[in-house]
């Protein structure tokens, strides 16, 4: 799969156009390599398309801790969309990559983030849009 796929389905999921679907796709990556390891973030960009490679890659080697909220603003910053476009982004940006990854290694990356983020990353629910935070 190449990085016009990825932003393809993403955009897709998001009802949203490929430009802003570039734009969360890297701001979910960028905040999700923050978030863990850097060794299972280096693990996640080799199985990502070559132009969204760089945007997995962790500044550390031990993830930041931080919630749903705080993941939600960074990539709302960062994307520079609303708090709900961009947590609908990340839903879609984390089905994507269920979908396009191993199992084992969507787990791995899943497995290290809390619980309350499980909302966007479920590793086993599809996507639907019409879920959102209340």
């Amino acid at each position: 799969m190449d990085s016009n796929d990825f932003i393809g389905m993403v955009a897709k999921r998001a009802n949203t156009s490929s430009a802003r679907a570039t734009a969360l796709t890297r701001a979910t990556l960028r905040t999700l390599a923050e978030r863990i390891d850097g060794g299972e973030a280096r693990d996640l960009a080799t199985q990502l398309p070559e132009d969204l490679k760089a945007y997995a890659f962790a500044s550390s080697e031990t993830g930041e801790r931080f919630g749903l909220d705080v993941f939600v603003q960074r990539v709302s910053g960062r994307a520079e969309v609303e708090p709900a476009l961009a947590e609908i982004g990340m839903r879609a940006v984390f089905d994507t990559l269920r979908e396009t990854i191993p199992p084992g290694d969507y787990d791995d990356v899943v497995s290290q983030l809390p619980a309350e983020l499980g909302q966007v990353a479920d590793p086993v629910a599809p996507f639907d849009g019409r879920r959102s935070r209340g």
